[in-house]
């Protein structure tokens, strides 16, 4: 079975609009969450965000596609990552045309980040806007593959704050079975009222930057963003230099609540376990987590309780989202290549904010910036429904 290896990477979010701005933001513990000065909603100057700080037309003159004005924001940002990642890869149009390359994305609110054209168009307000067409999940992943003609398979995921992990996953799984040599995936998603009103409505927003496996946490900071990596097969990416090896993925579902993990971390706990059979390795090699770590009552703490049952001793770990904040199915993507960042840097970043830890289990997450020597990384990701995926990536030696 060939291997996979990370090619290629591109990220933009609240503290960087490359993967280069992202390694300066975590040396420098740079947090992204403030007062929003793009969203426009009645809980802008009461919550914060971990907003990209660019305009919708911004954001469209920085990606050269300013007389598209039906790209929504959704879209600028994913196209921004895409590419960084495939510039980096060496991916040429012609290369994206062939049918063994594929790209996979994921979103969650796609183009209903305008809710507001949403309901005019709608309801027949006014003529229709341009983002008419434009609401769907999947519309970031048509326009850029109408954009660069990608000829293989592709593919839009939601699986709420697992997406884009799990579009790793699949990625993963098409190389392997040789339906693809190459695979972009990843994922996109921008702030909305849809899901600022919904996160709202559960009653898990913090009107501070959030403070992920801290004793005073009180919910989670929405952030928005794009990530993505390129995917290549053993053969494909025989002579090109590999950022990383990703190793073994494994996925979950604990079935327990619509928005909650179980108590008992069932899903956590099996994915986690998945990927290590997987990679073949015993828990004790895992050098680093970037947990999912959002900054919730029930997150935190099953969290907390899920890495305490697979590790005896439990490697350190941080949650990157008290930086970007959550970035929905952006996350797994995004907290993939930090993850890879610690990997290559030989470097742990401290997890903002936690100054009280959870007291349940002995096991704390990184209070400074420290140097260590890295060999595999893991990433997790936990979403709606319980839906977990954890990924394991290695160095390239």
């Amino acid at each position: 079975m060939q291997k996979v290896f990370i090619t290629g990477m591109g990220a933009i979010s609240s503290i960087g609009s490359t993967v280069d701005e992202h390694l300066n933001s975590l040396r420098s513990g740079k947090c992204g969450i403030q007062t929003a000065k793009y969203f426009q909603s009645k809980y802008a100057q009461n919550l914060v965000f971990g907003e990209v700080p660019f305009s919708d037309e911004q954001l469209r003159q920085r990606n050269n596609v300013a007389s598209k004005k039906d790209f929504t924001r959704t879209t600028v940002l994913a196209l921004n990552a895409f590419n960084e990642a495939i510039i980096q890869a060496g991916i040429s149009l012609e290369v994206l045309k062939s049918d063994k390359t594929a790209f996979i994305s994921s979103s969650t609110v796609g183009g209903m980040c305008y809710t507001d054209e949403l309901y005019s168009d709608a309801n027949l307000k006014d003529i229709p806007s341009n983002y008419a067409r434009s609401y769907e999940g999947s519309d970031h992943t048509w326009r850029i593959t109408e954009m660069f003609e990608i000829g293989g398979i592709v593919d839009t995921i939601n699986t709420a704050c697992s997406s884009s992990a799990n579009a790793i996953y699949l990625g993963a799984r098409l190389i392997q079975t040789g339906r693809a040599d190459r695979v972009v995936v990843g994922g996109a998603d921008s702030i909305a009222k849809y899901t600022v009103n919904g996160f709202n409505s559960l009653m898990i927003l913090s009107d501070q930057a959030c403070r992920p496996f801290d004793e005073n946490r009180n919910g989670l900071s929405l952030g928005e963003g794009a990530a993505y990596l390129v995917l290549e097969s053993e053969d494909a990416a025989r002579n090109k230099f590999k950022i990383a090896e990703l190793n073994g993925f494994g996925n979950s579902n604990d079935a327990f609540h619509p928005s909650t993990i179980s108590e008992n971390a069932i899903g956590p706990i099996l994915s986690m376990e998945l990927a290590l059979q997987m990679t073949g390795i015993t828990p004790d090699l895992i050098d680093y987590i970037n947990a999912h770590g959002t900054g919730t009552l029930n997150n935190d703490l099953t969290e907390t309780l899920a890495l305490n049952t697979v590790f005896e001793n439990v490697p350190p770990y941080n949650s990157t989202k008290s930086y970007t904040g959550h970035t929905l199915a952006a996350a797994g993507s995004l907290e993939s290549i930090l993850a890879i960042l610690s990997l290559n840097n030989d470097e742990l970043y401290q997890s903002l904010r936690c100054e009280s830890p959870i007291n349940t289990h002995q096991s704390r997450p990184i209070f400074e910036f420290v140097k260590k020597n890295l060999n595999y990384v893991m990433s997790n990701s936990f979403g709606f429904g319980g839906n977990c995926t954890s990924l394991i990536f290695s160095k390239c030696i």
